[in-house]
């Protein structure tokens, strides 16, 4: 389904125009801002960054300040909702419906690429895949396989589920995770009998039944949920994270990397966001803020994260003359 041209507002800023593609037949909801500069453009068109949100969320979670900032640099934007999630279609099939699943979200990233080179006025030699937090870590492996991903931007990226398991030991100990892998099997034996799905929260309190519950979630997800959120998901979820290891897949990766990492994280441990740097090799460039999960997405840490996002899509993407 193409899209209008976004119009913008008083300040500026692009308005996203409602778009959708197919995923494996189920029809993923998305927003498409059109650059707001020429900066960027060449004889072939506008690059695209495309925007995946982080574990359990929505696209109207704290996605749509960073695309703008991108829109008026020059890019043309795609940000979505998976399959099940938000205002995408699934939502009342109950094998896709809040059930967080790395490789169906990771197809859902490659069918976003393919509707990305697609749109109008898009250069589909300068697509970006951009992540934040779980969805920092699906960029890495897509761009891997996909071959042809012009950049990669990864903030606060869930790099390996087995450290983000550790993490979860370190601040909760180990009562915590019995718990949420108990809750995970409830779900697992309940399909297998005809039941209704079994859920817990995305995120909570410590303690709380829950899939993320350090200390700064709540108040973190609070603050950068949107109206489409529903803090739930299918419990088997959770059994899933440990085999969710982006980190194995940086090494085929040919794209240039900007890692985003915040020091004082504890969903998102910041050694496997380092370990996939120097595996990635000399393509991959670090930004280290002094800051917790969360806090990269307003702020004083938003400005530097998106201000070095930015000028990383600048230098990347950036025609010489014969080109554009």
């Amino acid at each position: 389904m193409s899209d209008r041209p976004a119009p913008t507002t008083e300040r500026g800023d692009v308005t996203p125009a409602e778009t959708s593609f197919a995923s494996r037949g189920t029809r993923c909801a998305a927003w498409h801002l059109t650059a707001t500069s020429d900066a960027l453009a060449g004889s072939r068109g506008r690059p695209c960054v495309v925007l995946g949100h982080g574990l359990g969320a929505t696209r109207d979670c704290g996605l749509l300040p960073f695309a703008q900032r991108f829109a008026a640099a020059g890019c043309d934007v795609l940000v979505f909702d998976y399959r099940g999630f938000g205002t995408s279609g699934g939502t009342a099939d109950p094998a896709l419906a809040q059930d967080v699943h790395h490789l169906r979200h990771r197809a859902d990233y490659h069918a976003a690429i393919a509707h990305a080179r697609a749109l109008p006025g898009v250069d589909r030699e300068r697509i970006v895949l951009w992540g934040s937090s779980y969805s920092g870590g699906h960029v890495v492996p897509v761009a891997a396989r996909d071959g042809q991903v012009a950049a990669v931007i990864a903030q606060g990226a869930a790099m390996d589920g087995r450290a983000a398991l550790r993490e979860i030991l370190r601040h909760a100990g180990p009562g915590q995770p019995a718990r949420l892998i108990g809750h995970g099997l409830l779900d697992v034996a309940g399909s297998l009998l005809g039941r209704p799905p079994h859920r817990i929260g995305v995120f909570g309190p410590p303690g709380a039944t829950a899939a993320v519950t350090a200390p700064d979630a709540e108040a973190g997800y609070s603050a950068i949920t949107g109206p489409s959120f529903r803090n739930t998901m299918r419990a088997r979820g959770v059994l899933r994270i440990p085999f969710n290891r982006p980190v194995t897949a940086a090494r085929r990766l040919r794209a240039p990397l900007l890692l985003v990492v915040a020091i004082r994280d504890s969903i998102a441990p910041p050694a496997a966001a380092r370990a996939v740097a120097a595996r990635a090799g000399a393509g991959a460039e670090v930004l280290e803020l002094g800051c917790g999960h969360f806090d990269v997405y307003c702020g004083a840490m938003f400005e530097r994260s998106v201000t070095a996002q930015v000028g990383f899509l600048t230098r990347t993407l950036a025609l010489g003359p014969a080109a554009g």
